[in-house]
């Protein structure tokens, strides 16, 4: 398996450490991730976790833009000055730190959330909200109907 799937919820120690699932550290073990990127979500309370494919993403969309324009002076704040590299220690363990806790209101636990070829860290009950809202939106979708309408 090379994509980061399904989801777990793991309990932050007291050093402010927490195991990174055990299913997703064997996709960044095949990936030969020896760093770990992380990116503030730009409209959710979460974080954007992977290697630096993913910097790598943001970094040739930023290449793009006419460098003499405010959108891309926008876009490497957020990529650069948004994001930041997350040590991976010898036992699989990430440092929830003061920058990452901030965004998303993390204290005793982090969810883990596969996004296939990145996954988030989450605080578990955002997350589940967040999961109640997205599978509503999906059943609109499903139903053919907006958001607060009913199906004919």
């Amino acid at each position: 398996m090379d994509r980061f799937l399904s989801s777990a919820v793991n309990r932050i120690d007291a050093k402010g450490r927490v195991s990174v699932p055990a299913h997703f550290r064997a996709v960044l073990q095949k990936r030969g991730y020896t760093e770990l990127y992380a990116l503030r979500c730009l409209d959710i309370p979460a974080m954007d976790v992977g290697g630096l494919d993913l910097l790598d993403r943001y970094e040739q969309r930023i290449a793009q833009e006419d460098p003499f324009l405010q959108t891309a002076d926008d876009m490497s704040f957020f990529c650069h000055g948004d994001g930041a590299f997350l040590k991976l220690d010898q036992d699989g363990r990430i440092t929830m730190s003061d920058f990452i806790r901030a965004h998303t209101g993390i204290t005793t636990e982090a969810a883990f959330v596969g996004r296939g070829t990145f996954f988030q860290v989450w605080e578990p009950a955002r997350l589940a909200e967040y999961g109640a809202q997205a599978r509503a939106r999906l059943l609109q979708l499903r139903q053919g109907t907006k958001l607060g309408e009913r199906p004919e």
